[in-house]
């Protein structure tokens, strides 16, 4: 059964139509990946959709949702007050009830922290009694459940949060309301790799229908079950995922270049024919002339496909062939340990992938690689004629208030590539540029089209080093393509931090990965051969411990030496033993009582502070169940020795 239905859906900014007469179906269980180029109005369909059911936002059409469907929506960057906690932002999609369940819990912390009792407690029966109307106790253990399963802090403000965690916030805050569909825009920027993997696993395993934009291609293909792509106005669905959809795409568009290529033949025939004049005007031609003024209009309304960015990488003056030399280098932050020991020769022409969890450190240890710090021990040690470029994920380097043009060559017309000057214009014009936005501020583009000129910028200028900081957020399929290619073919040295994983397999030939605790370590190949690497290691690991301790009880001792006494237990230690079976059961029964209490929302209802006493006992029990398994594994192991 249908969840949702897009019907002859149009939608226009300026002359510009994204949407024509568009048709779409979304039914229960799938998981519809929405593609296509920058400002094809991907985004603008998903927004449409999320304001209800109608014309909406749409100029022309209608948008049909089901009856009663919880929908969910988590556009780019979503808004959220900066001064509210994690749990006020995630309850705040829970409608009207919101304000209520926000004010309750501020009330139970402030009475945990040993405000004015009497007062509070005042307050907290007045909230109980409102909220008892609405029941909406059931929603307070929901919010309570998803922020543990996203590891937020409920208290924690949100201007305190990095992106990657804002990111896990709006997640929280869609599926506090139990969606029956979401619509997710851009779920993997801010995240990084160990994240995106859990968030693919999390939608795959929850089951919700799902409607969603993304240009992680490794994310399309574990997620999606089928590809609507948007393409001048018209939806086109593809079954399957985006490596199927790619095979099936290129077929469509080469009949389409040969039907184009047969009606265009015949046009030019025909106004060919219409010139002679004489033949023309004979009654017994009318025919020709009507299939011509048809082809005329045909060829008039045909919408080419969007044209490719023309991408140029000049790589200067060669380096020297070291780049960048580093001996036993450490850096740290107070007392975080950032880089640890850490030793590597760069040499010209390496493309280097930096891989690594947010905060782990990777822009420090490029900086520490290019000379821009100093590392508190160990050597760096820099080659010769470096020129380097660097890409910005966050993209200060673009003045919001200087224009296109400027921003490219400031104070000059001309730009020069490869050794021949080209007009700013025409520069831009490569970039899909439109000329007159050449004079337009900054502030008026697009994510994707910011990055595109950030992009334009920096391939302006010769470098024989270039630094890409997350270059492909924001970017569609097409010009991710097109980059790859270009930086397979650059000559200079590449350094990459991305948390695209099919980017950095087809571009970069080595990784330096973060291994924790400021430890850092260098690998052949990328993202994939650094995983199968990780994999293969953890199955050597985990087949390797019982072969270790097999051989160790079935190893012999020499028979030149005498048996090692065994290590006797004290009385102390005996009763210990004995005792702590018991012990452990206790606390296990008490676990899955605490437990049954929690997932009854009346619990909340009847007595907040034993509901928040006893989600402290459970995480202590936690632990102290882990103390005992292995003191007695200590004691059982002395106690039963390998004979």
């Amino acid at each position: 059964m249908p969840c949702l239905k897009l019907t002859a859906a149009c939608l226009a900014y300026g002359h510009v139509p994204l949407l024509d007469h568009a048709e779409l179906q979304l039914d229960a269980g799938e998981r519809v990946a929405l593609i296509g180029r920058n400002g094809t109005g991907k985004s603008s369909l998903l927004a449409a959709i999320a304001a209800g059911s109608g014309r909406g936002r749409l100029d022309d059409g209608e948008i049909w949702l089901q009856p009663g469907l919880r929908l969910a929506y988590v556009p780019q960057e979503p808004p959220f007050d900066s001064q509210a906690t994690v749990f006020q932002a995630v309850v705040s999609g829970m409608g009207e009830t919101s304000a209520l369940l926000a004010q309750y819990h501020a009330v139970s912390q402030q009475l945990a922290e040993g405000g004015d009792a009497e007062a509070l407690l005042a307050r907290m029966d007045a909230l109980q009694h409102e909220l008892e109307a609405r029941g909406a106790w059931a929603y307070e253990a929901q919010a309570e459940k998803v922020i543990a399963r996203f590891a937020l802090d409920p208290e924690a403000l949100v201007g305190s949060l990095s992106g990657g965690q804002k990111k896990r916030l709006a997640l929280a805050q869609a599926l506090a309301v139990t969606p029956h569909v979401l619509l997710l825009d851009e779920p993997t920027n801010h995240l990084d790799i160990a994240a995106i993997e859990w968030l693919e696993t999390l939608l795959i395993e929850s089951g919700v229908t799902l409607l969603f934009i993304t240009h992680d291609r490794s994310f399309l293909d574990r997620v999606s079950t089928r590809i609507v792509e948007l393409d001048r106005g018209k939806l086109v669905s593809f079954p399957g995922n985006f490596s199927q959809y790619q095979a099936r795409k290129e077929a469509l568009l080469h009949e389409e270049a040969l039907a184009n290529a047969r009606a265009d033949k015949l046009l030019k025939q025909e106004e060919i024919w219409i010139r002679k004049g004489v033949e023309a005007r004979r009654t017994r031609a009318v025919f020709r002339v009507q299939r011509l003024d048809k082809l005329r209009a045909e060829r008039q309304a045909r919408r080419e496909r969007m044209g490719q960015v023309s991408l140029q990488l000049e790589s200067g003056d060669r380096s020297g062939k070291l780049v960048a030399e580093l001996e036993h280098v450490s850096k740290a932050y107070g007392t975080r340990a950032v880089v640890r020991d850490f030793s590597a020769r760069i040499q010209r022409g390496d493309k280097i992938g930096l891989i690594g969890p947010n905060g782990a450190g990777k822009t420090t240890l490029l900086r520490l690689i290019l000379g821009e710090l100093v590392p508190d021990s160990g050597a760096v040690r820099q080659g010769s004629k470096l020129e380097i470029a660097y890409f910005d994920q966050f993209r200060t380097q673009l003045d919001p208030d200087a224009t296109l043009a400027d921003v490219i060559s400031p104070g000059s017309d001309w730009v020069e590539i490869g050794g021949a000057k080209k007009h700013v214009i025409g520069y831009l014009e490569d970039f899909l540029f439109a000329p007159e936005r050449a004079r337009s501020p900054v502030s008026s583009l697009s994510g994707g089209e910011r990055n595109r000129l950030l992009l334009a910028r920096l391939f302006a200028k010769p470098a024989n080093v270039l630094v890409l900081d997350e270059p492909t957020n924001d970017l569609d399929i097409d010009t991710l393509e097109l980059l790859e290619s270009l930086l397979q073919d650059y000559s200079g040295t590449l350094f990459l931090v991305s948390h695209d994983r099919t980017f950095l397999d087809n571009v970069v030939t080595q990784t330096i990965a973060s291994e924790g605790e400021g430890q850092w370590r260098e690998y052949v190949g990328g993202y994939s051969d650094w995983a199968a690497y990780q994999a293969a290691r953890r199955l050597e690991t985990a087949a390797a411990a019982p072969a270790k301790a097999e051989a160790k009880t079935t190893a012999s001792p020499p028979a030149n030496k005498r048996e090692k006494p065994r290590d006797k237990l004290s009385w102390k230690e005996a009763r210990e033993l004995e005792a702590l079976p018991d012990q452990i059961a206790r606390l296990e029964t008490e676990q899955r009582q605490l437990t049954q209490q929690l997932e009854d929302p009346a619990f909340y209802q009847r007595d907040a502070q034993a509901a928040q006493a006893a989600a402290q006992r459970l995480a202590a029990i936690d632990d102290e169940l882990m103390v005992l398994l292995e003191r007695w594994e200590v004691l059982e192991t002395r106690a039963n020795p390998a004979s």
